[in-house]
């Protein structure tokens, strides 16, 4: 069978090992132990924060996010047209309205200069999402926020390490929220994070989290219904072993995606990331690119990789083509999203995982310039 490289590999050391082997010493396996305590006060410092909740994964903590708002049904929410559906579940449960945004034909970002015209008397909220490696516009965000006094949630699951102005992502919503899946910047298999400053919602995130759970009632006595969303010991050894070689991992990102950049820029049918702008540098959680030549959009190009042993993948499904968007009727027919339906048929990321080699890289480079003719 020959051999692919994949579009991720996470890396591990010793330490993850280490901490594990602690955990199961000490019998401390589950969702109570002192490894949970470590990541959650070594994260907020991280992200300049002041109270900081893990939770099982990325999507658990965006739907803590919107539960505590306390939004009411048919209020409506700023979210972006071009993200994943985890940004949705739980707006449409509690029966708030998505308002979709278009992407910034640059950094695929919600385009912060059309959000304006959507707000509403109704509008409470705005969900960002920083896409892939370069942060939304946060000072026309903010702008906005303060102005028609709306909540911001701020999904960072992609760009962890990452500043705005030399200030952390996840530092400036009212929620912020970050996963830790097997392909971010640090991982705990699954898992996620959700920060803030207000001490109110902070007990609300322990209590969602926990199937509601009094912080004050006798146990078993419920005010609420929440979700068994609680991160294990285990998986917080490991993000708190994973935390400690972060920089490391944002170098290496940076190497990456700049050693990309140089190496594919002659390559005139490709678009490439922007490689910083006046806010910040590029991560690169991933390396996008978007196909110019029309003669073939990202699933053939995807294909043509494939075949050469090397797996990529296609960007984000925008959330007016997803079928269950339509069939709930959250979209109006009328509404163009002209930039997600572009990067969408034409973009894809190619293999930049921390674990990745540069031997991959370079033989991931090497083909392209085969298939482009470069």
């Amino acid at each position: 069978m020959k051999k692919i490289i994949p579009v991720n590999r996470p890396l591990f050391s010793k330490l993850e090992k280490k901490y594990l082997n602690q955990c199961i010493d000490s019998g401390w396996i589950s969702s109570g132990g002192p490894f949970i305590l470590k990541f959650e006060d070594s994260f907020k410092k991280i992200v300049s924060r002041r109270y900081s909740a893990t939770v099982s994964n990325g999507t658990a903590a965006l739907d803590i996010a919107i539960k505590t708002l306390n939004l009411k049904k048919g209020d409506e929410i700023i979210v972006p047209n071009f993200t994943i559906i985890s940004c949705l579940n739980e707006i449409i449960r509690e029966g708030i309205k998505p308002i979709f945004i278009d992407a910034d034909p640059n950094t695929f970002n919600i385009d912060s200069d059309q959000i304006e015209n959507k707000i509403t008397k109704k509008t409470k909220a705005i969900l960002i999402v920083h896409i892939y490696g370069l942060p939304v516009n946060l000072d026309k965000i903010i702008k906005l926020k303060n102005k028609y006094k709306l909540k911001l949630i701020e999904d960072c699951a992609e760009q962890l390490g990452q500043t705005y102005k030399k200030k952390p992502i996840g530092s400036f919503g009212d929620i912020s929220t970050f996963s830790f899946y097997a392909n971010k910047h640090i991982t705990t298999g699954e898992g996620g994070m959700i920060v803030t400053n207000n001490k109110s919602y902070y007990k609300k995130f322990l209590e969602l989290r926990n199937i509601c759970f009094s912080l004050k009632k006798p146990r078993f006595v419920h005010d609420d219904l929440g979700w068994n969303y609680r991160m294990t010991n285990m998986q917080a050894a490991i993000g708190y072993a994973q935390l400690k070689k972060l920089r490391y991992f944002i170098k290496k990102k940076r190497k990456i995606g700049n050693y990309y950049s140089k190496e594919l820029q002659k390559i005139s049918d490709l678009q490439l990331p922007v490689l910083s702008n006046e806010f910040s540098k590029n991560i690169f959680w991933v390396y996008s690119i978007i196909i110019k030549n029309k003669n073939f959009n990202a699933i053939q190009l995807s294909k043509i990789m494939k075949k050469k042993g090397i797996e990529t993948r296609p960007f984000f499904c925008p959330m007016h083509i997803q079928p269950i968007i339509k069939k709930l009727k959250l979209i109006n027919k009328n509404e163009k999203f002209p930039v997600s339906e572009k990067i969408y048929r034409y973009g894809l990321y190619l293999p930049s995982g921390i674990g990745n080699t540069f031997d991959e890289v370079k033989e991931v480079v090497k083909q392209l310039k085969i298939i482009f003719k470069d």
